[in-house]
């Protein structure tokens, strides 16, 4: 059975209706999608419940914090709905749709009305694909690609294997924790997933889990289905204020996921978004968190890297002791693998652009794409879907 899905705040009747009212606002600026199963997860007597606070809107969602697009990823973009930042790794953007929609993500101006950067026509970015021999590894995301339907995710993994250098598929998605019976119960979709998910070329799930109790029954089931089909699990979360910024949270998360065979992959610095602030912490807070946790863990919780996903690349970050921070080019934009970097720290930095000098590093790229728009310079209110006029 398939949870039920709710895009209108009024419905949820846990909330107090004076509440819903100040939130309608923010639902009118920014999407809102729920499920029945995952608002089963809240503990609606505690108003500081973590899995509240990852999809109810806050009201400090309308403050004037941070941009729609904090990584500029409008200048990845080679054709519409594929990015292509670094060299041997090529992004498909083929889903605007979430099982829910978390009040964090970093892509939320892909659910405006008036920005279209995922594409339903993903053969723009197939072409691109085939035609750079450089890029072996393919992410699929949005928007969560397992939303999609089972025939729709054969056709462009069949097409992206027919692509002999593309020898990794990843798939972004946290419907394993969203709606876990979308995969243990979809024999289609888990078949889809045996036929390319090869043991010489294997499929990985890149999951989303933010917190420990998301972990539930159904979320281990979904779990082992997707080992049973071939897949390899990995999981990368943001490290979130009020959400997972306890290290015993943190460490537990990282507890879970080895117990249930999914790899700790990525800690990530929430992205300056617009709407966001709620989740800030400071670099300095994050580090500490990170590595408190991982002392908690064994050394398969501690494969885990924290870093920031910037404009210029994934920057690592080593150590943040005595006012300094003490960082690594995980990845590049521009060729700068390995850097090592070591920059003043101040105690309120939150991203690597509060750090004093750190422009030395790196060079704002432009945009290759003219049809994709550049969400940072629109207008901050969304416009209005537009209604059909009746006939």
């Amino acid at each position: 059975m398939q949870p039920k899905y709710i895009t209108d705040i009024d419905r949820i009747t846990q909330i107090p209706e004076e509440e819903r009212k100040k939130l309608k606002q923010i639902t009118d600026k920014f999407v809102f999608r729920v499920n029945d199963y995952y608002l089963n997860l809240i503990d609606w007597d505690d108003p500081n419940d973590p899995i509240r606070k990852l999809v109810i809107p806050n009201e400090n969602e309308l403050s004037d914090y941070g941009r729609w697009d904090a990584s500029d990823e409008d200048t990845n973009y080679v054709v519409p709905g594929c990015q292509h930042k670094y060299k041997t790794t090529a992004l498909l953007i083929c889903s605007e749709v979430c099982g829910a929609y978390c009040r964090y993500c970093f892509r939320k101006r892909l659910f405006r009305n008036d920005v279209k950067e995922a594409m339903s026509d993903v053969e723009p970015g197939l072409k691109y694909i085939a035609e750079h021999p450089e890029i072996n590894n393919v992410l699929l995301t949005g928007g969560d690609p397992l939303i999609l339907s089972a025939k729709r995710l054969d056709m462009i993994l069949g097409r992206l294997r027919e692509i002999d250098h593309v020898k990794i598929i990843r798939i972004g998605s946290k419907l394993p924790v969203f709606n876990p019976m979308r995969i243990y119960n979809d024999e289609e979709l888990l078949n889809v997933i045996r036929k390319y998910s090869t043991p010489e070329k294997r499929v990985y799930i890149m999951a989303h889990v933010n917190h420990p109790r998301e972990i539930t029954e159904e979320a281990r089931k979904g779990f082992q289905a997707l080992h049973e089909a071939g897949a390899i699990v990995v999981n990368q979360t943001p490290v979130l204020k009020g959400i997972n910024s306890d290290p015993k949270v943190l460490g537990e998360l990282l507890d879970k996921l080895s117990w249930a065979g999914v790899t700790p992959y990525y800690f990530f610095v929430n992205r300056p978004v617009r709407g966001n602030e709620d989740f800030v912490l400071t670099l300095e807070e994050v580090y500490n968190i990170v590595e408190e946790a991982k002392a908690m863990t064994s050394g398969l919780g501690k494969r885990v890297r924290l870093s920031m996903s910037h404009t210029s690349g994934k920057i690592e970050i080593l150590a943040i002791e005595d006012g300094k921070a003490y960082l690594k080019y995980h990845q590049s934009r521009d060729g700068n693998y390995g850097k090592f970097m070591v920059l003043d720290c101040p105690k309120d930095a939150a991203w690597f652009d509060d750090l004093p000098e750190n422009e030395k590093y790196w060079i704002q790229p432009e945009k290759k794409v003219k049809e994709v728009v550049s969400v940072n310079e629109m207008s901050d209110i969304p416009e209005k879907r537009r209604r059909r006029a009746r006939a």
